[in-house]
């Protein structure tokens, strides 16, 4: 049984940063890619960040420069450092993973990030 658990997210005020974490239990070799995506009320889930197990990136044009992803194979976690963030940024923001055999998709129960003043 894969899971995903994220942490970090919160409110914070426009500019500010938040750092959202992804465990997952077991390790992460197993999956390729992994990333975030988002959803804020009444829209539709986006891609926010995507990383593969080589290190390759890939983000929304919207995030582009603001925000990094990045994965530590040794904690079996990936980490989405988010800068500079806008109130178009609020959203529940869900950690997502692909078997890199067998191609299932997991997903973590996501986390609030509010950015307002």
């Amino acid at each position: 049984q894969v899971q995903l658990v994220e942490s970090g997210g919160g409110l914070v005020q426009p500019g500010g940063s938040l750092r959202l974490s992804c465990a997952a239990s077991g390790s992460i070799s197993r999956f390729n890619p992994m990333g975030w995506y988002r959803q804020a009320p009444g829209k539709q889930r986006e891609l926010v960040a995507v990383i593969s197990s080589g290190g390759g990136t890939n983000f929304a044009e919207s995030v582009k420069g603001r925000f990094t992803i990045s994965r530590d194979n040794a904690k079996n976690t990936v980490s989405l450092q988010m800068n500079s963030l806008k109130p178009e940024d609020t959203a529940v923001y869900y950690c997502y993973a692909v078997g890199a055999v067998a191609r299932n998709a997991y997903w973590g129960q996501g986390t609030q990030v509010t950015v307002s003043s």
